[in-house]
């Protein structure tokens, strides 16, 4: 996997999104945040609930159905559920035949799009949710059709929601879903656990959730600067015999992280079997 840097240009005059729920909000939203007029956003979104609140929120007003006015758009982002993005395409494929195409749904393979909209410029990626405060983290996987100032184009995109980094290997796109695609909820799922715990041992739930919070935002933050491997991070935490070691070595007799391994092998696992199920 290759890091790449945010590109700072101008993002391409227009811009449709397949799809308005959350995560292309958060796109839209970055991009409105960039300098992209609401004019220069095209979206279709057939639930009523979600286009008023496209409108509420970035004064987008989004069509029901797939038409004519996608042709204007030079990049068009599939930001739909796995079981309903052939359906999707079939429908938009006449208006997007001069755009490049930016798929955000999980599991969905490349060959698969590219058969649906006859087009073989097609970029994969695999965001999280805090790209919905611009602390995403991004893997792209771009077909060999798509040319340099087209990824770029796309990297301007992504860049308004965190970070992101481009994959050599469509396949990779599994595992990067296993880790930080479905990593959100690992860490909420531990922040839930951590404040049950505080509060079993006395705290209120609110100082319980309060500590956990900022434990885990700190030491991320210090595993972001720090130079040093999160392994040698925790040995400086944990001295022999100490409440550290004492926590850690019960983790290791539960076997903790042999069943976090699992549980990440689990969703690649489920990643690959959505490109078998609805990539057909």
């Amino acid at each position: 996997m290759n890091a790449t840097p945010a590109a700072t240009d101008s993002t391409p005059s227009a811009i449709a999104f397949i799809g308005g729920g959350n995560m292309a909000s958060a796109i839209i939203g970055g991009l409105i945040r960039q300098g992209v007029p609401a004019a220069q956003i095209e979206v279709v979104e057939p639930w009523a609930e979600a286009r008023a609140a496209l409108l509420s929120q970035h004064g987008i007003t989004a069509h029901e159905a797939a038409g004519p006015a996608l042709a204007r758009a030079g990049t068009v982002v599939w930001a739909v559920k796995p079981q309903t993005f052939q359906e999707a395409a079939q429908q938009a494929r006449a208006h997007t035949g001069s755009a490049v195409h930016l798929s955000v749904a999980a599991g969905i393979r490349s060959d698969s799009i590219a058969r649906w909209l006859g087009s073989e410029r097609i970029v994969r990626a695999m965001p999280n949710t805090p790209a919905l405060i611009a602390r995403g983290m991004t893997a792209l996987y771009a077909r060999p059709q798509v040319t340099a100032a087209e990824r770029a184009a796309i990297e301007r995109i992504i860049a308004t929601t965190g970070e992101f980094l481009w994959v050599d290997d469509e396949p990779q796109l599994d595992a990067v879903t296993a880790l930080s695609g479905s990593g959100p909820a690992y860490v909420f799922r531990f922040l839930e656990a951590m404040t049950e715990a505080g509060a079993a041992m006395g705290l209120t739930r609110a100082q319980a959730h309060q500590l956990a919070v900022a434990t885990f935002a700190g030491a991320s933050e210090l595993a972001r600067r720090s130079d040093e491997p999160p392994e040698v991070l925790r040995q400086r935490v944990t001295s022999k015999g100490g409440t550290t070691y004492a926590a850690l070595q019960s983790m290791e007799q539960d076997e903790v992280p042999q069943r976090f391994m699992r549980a990440m092998e689990a969703a690649r696992e489920r990643a690959r079997e959505l490109g078998d199920e609805f990539g057909a």
